[in-house]
């Protein structure tokens, strides 16, 4: 749900002939933030675990459980972050399957791998991780003082979805702020796997970036967040 609006506001803005073309940046990140709400709530039951950066940074700052009746562990980490890439992957085939029709209308190569994956605005893979380290530190540091311990799902949608439009407004310039490894790993991945008509390549020199960087962002938050939240309370 999150990948499938995700991606879906992205497309509406930057492929050619929809109704939404040239809506703009904060069309995007508001689409985003709203896709983070319609996440949250359907995946209520599983803590709402959307992004491994999150479930990562939950681990680095002393998560016992999840979700109700899900213990932290090596399994259900593995098991969560497998989850959210099978879903991130089907979400990037829906988009691609509603806007299939624009997809074959464009004819930029480019525009069509920035529906479903992240690129930087100017390339420098040390200054693209650090943004990407400090967007991502920004939302699991905000949830963990949200929650207070607690999980994404018990802290509510709406806080949530303000925060990721935030983060976009705020800080998604420099590389469209992944935040989130899954997100762009997955529609990366089935991007290369499609047969989307003149495609091009899908930028793989770059796709580290956006998955270490919020591992790296996540985890730290959650260290972080330890001493200094408290310190905050």
């Amino acid at each position: 749900m999150l990948v499938l609006l995700g991606c879906g506001v992205v497309a509406n803005v930057i492929l050619a002939k929809t109704k939404g073309l040239g809506g703009g940046t904060l069309m995007i990140n508001i689409g985003w933030g709203l896709a983070v709400f319609a996440g949250v709530v359907v995946s209520y039951a599983s803590g709402a675990h959307l992004n491994p950066a999150v479930t990562l940074g939950l681990v680095a700052n002393g998560a016992t459980e999840f979700g109700q009746g899900v213990p932290v562990g090596g399994l259900s980490v593995l098991t969560y972050i497998g989850a959210q890439m099978i879903g991130a992957m089907l979400g990037a085939v829906f988009c691609w399957l509603a806007y299939k029709q624009h997809f074959d209308a464009e004819p930029d190569a480019a525009t069509k791998l920035g529906v479903f994956s992240t690129g930087p605005a100017i390339r420098s893979y040390g200054w693209n991780l650090v943004t990407e380290i400090i967007g991502t530190f920004v939302l699991v540091f905000v949830i963990i003082g949200f929650t207070n311990g607690g999980t994404p799902a018990e802290l509510g949608a709406i806080p949530v979805a303000f925060l990721v439009i935030a983060i976009g407004a705020s800080l998604g310039g420099p590389t469209g702020y992944a935040i989130n490894p899954a997100r762009d790993l997955g529609p990366r991945i089935v991007h290369a796997l499609l047969p989307i008509k003149g495609k091009g390549g899908s930028d793989w020199s770059y796709s580290w970036v956006p998955v270490v960087g919020p591992i790296i962002g996540g985890v730290v938050a959650g260290f972080a967040a330890i001493p200094l939240l408290p310190l905050l309370g």
